[in-house]
């Protein structure tokens, strides 16, 4: 294991929040992420079901939880189902949990194989009168390949298919919004291991190096401090791909003059980092790219204010919004006149800035969460405005990772953002 466990201690409360959420006489099931296919005998790297890991802290492919709170049977009302090892497997595939790990882990005390699942299924199905299945409601994207739990949500209707259903979708949402401490020590460190590939990354940016062998360089320091990896597909995007939000080739060499906008973070714990900087290639901004810079940064400033209670990303875009178009308009990009006659500025403003403010930040990069969610204790929220001028070759962007707070909280405040800092770090 690359990072220390968690205390099972917060997994036993994250599944008391959830079977307190629970209509009478329920069950609820949850699988492990399926371990996906490369080529060959070959799988792509595991990521597990963030809920799964919410309530078990199991790391692992082929497991399912099912709860049954209010069973007679006390030993049916927490049961964890896990893959049972044999030689072949420890041979080919090496270490996988044993129960006793699994129950220091989860704990849940009733660990049972995989093979003992369909007829303990049974025992806590026919007691219920509504069955809890989860699965991923994201409204921007949805797979082709049909994940373990839609396999499972089919199999489940089959089985019984006269019982109640409901979605466990928003439950998990609402309890996944508000961190713990533990989970936002687990942000803070990928946060902390971002900063150190930040600063190697500082001292090798040059003209003529390839993007690639930057994002090689935040790799090394990812693995190095035992992130499994990184939190979404990197950004290394110099000259006129800083304009192009979500540029991931990174195959370019960086030229002398130009600007190179880095988003990166990684992923510890299955807890993520998302951080975004822009640099001068050679070390020293030019008076433009000074001036946008600066103008980014001045609104980057502002908006970590509006991270409290009782406000929303809905109300920071607003907020941002105005301050956006006093800077662009000062960077010569449209007039006061222009929005006069436009009568409504955001056709001019979104087309230097085209996204939001930001988003929930957790055991996904982009975490459970709308735009309306209004601001709570303890939410992580990254804040990362932007400016792209496309004809000029100049994209900025900068970004960290708020915890919302009465007075908020930059968890990425480390990281250097000041351009006078930047240019210092890299000359030096």
């Amino acid at each position: 294991m690359r990072y220390n466990e968690l205390p099972s201690q917060f997994f036993v409360r994250n599944r008391k929040k959830l079977t307190a959420c629970l209509t009478e006489k329920s069950v609820v099931f949850v699988t492990s992420n399926d371990e996906m296919p490369d080529s060959g005998d070959e799988t792509f790297p595991f990521h597990q079901n963030p809920d799964f890991f919410y309530l078990t802290g199991i790391d692992q492919e082929k497991s399912l939880l099912v709860l049954c709170p209010e069973h007679p049977n006390p030993a049916y009302r927490e049961m964890l189902f896990l893959q049972q090892t044999n030689p072949t497997i420890a041979v080919w595939n090496g270490y996988k949990y044993t129960k006793e790990h699994a129950r220091r882990v989860s704990g849940i005390e009733n660990i049972h194989w995989l093979d003992e699942f369909d007829t303990l299924r049974k025992e806590v199905a026919y007691f219920a009168d509504t069955i809890y299945l989860d699965i991923e409601e994201e409204s921007r994207f949805h797979s082709e390949v049909e994940k373990q739990a839609e396999r499972f949500c089919k199999s489940m209707k089959q089985l019984f298919p006269l019982h109640s259903y409901r979605r466990l979708a928003p439950i998990m949402k609402e309890l996944r919004l508000r961190k713990e401490e533990v989970e936002i020590d687990q942000i803070q460190k990928a946060i902390d291991i971002t900063q150190s590939a930040f600063e190697r990354m500082l001292r090798m940016v040059r003209p003529g190096v390839k993007e690639y062998e930057v994002e090689a360089e935040m790799s090394c320091e990812f693995i190095r401090n035992g992130a499994s990896g990184h939190a979404f597909s990197p950004i290394v995007a110099s000259g006129p791909d800083s304009c192009v939000l979500h540029y991931i080739k990174n195959d370019k060499i960086c030229q002398n003059g130009e600007l190179l906008l880095l988003d990166f973070g990684c992923r510890y714990a299955n807890y993520n980092s998302d951080i975004s900087r822009t640099l001068p290639v050679n070390g020293k901004f030019t008076p433009r790219q000074r001036q946008v810079y600066e103008a980014c940064h001045r609104v980057f400033k502002a908006a970590q204010t509006q991270y409290f209670p009782g406000n929303s990303i809905h109300k920071v875009n607003d907020f941002v919004w105005k301050l956006m178009e006093k800077e662009l308009i000062g960077l010569g990009l449209f007039t006061a006149e222009d929005v006069a006659k436009a009568g409504n500025p955001m056709p001019l403003i979104r087309k230097y800035y085209m996204h939001n403010i930001g988003h929930f930040l957790g055991l996904d990069t982009h975490d459970v969460g709308s735009r309306e969610v209004v601001f709570e204790n303890g939410m992580v929220v990254t804040c990362e405005p932007g400016i792209y001028i496309a004809e000029e070759g100049i994209g900025v962007r900068i970004e960290t990772d708020m915890l919302v707070a009465d007075t908020p909280i930059d968890l990425g405040a480390a990281i250097p953002s000041e351009a006078n800092e930047i240019e210092t770090l890299m000359q030096r």
